[in-house]
């Protein structure tokens, strides 16, 4: 899927619903719960099942990215599958340590 800044995903087998924030050129297999997710405009494919070792979950509001591609994604809505770039997890952006106040 090719994707660019904006675009509003949702996954097939659970809650998680995603907005691009990062998108390299390229197309993307960005998956949840080991199945490609879909725009939020499509309509509700036929129930499917989260892969077992796809179920880590992913958390409102947080921030998940590949710095080497150049991909981030901003969770609206947690679910249980976890995120990935066909079999790769996508992990959580670590958050940047506030400058100190001396």
């Amino acid at each position: 899927m090719l994707l660019k800044p904006g675009t509003r995903l949702k996954s097939a087998v659970c809650a998680t619903e995603v907005v691009v924030v990062r998108a390299p050129a390229d197309e993307l297999d960005v998956r949840c719960g080991g199945e490609g997710m879909v725009l939020l405009s499509a309509p509700d494919a036929p129930g499917g099942s989260i892969d077992p070792m796809r179920a880590e979950g992913t958390l409102l509001g947080k921030r998940y990215a590949d710095e080497d591609l150049g991909l981030e994604l901003l969770c609206t809505k947690g679910g249980d599958g976890s995120l990935s770039l066909g079999d790769t997890v996508i992990p959580v952006k670590g958050s940047k340590p506030l400058p100190s106040s001396d």
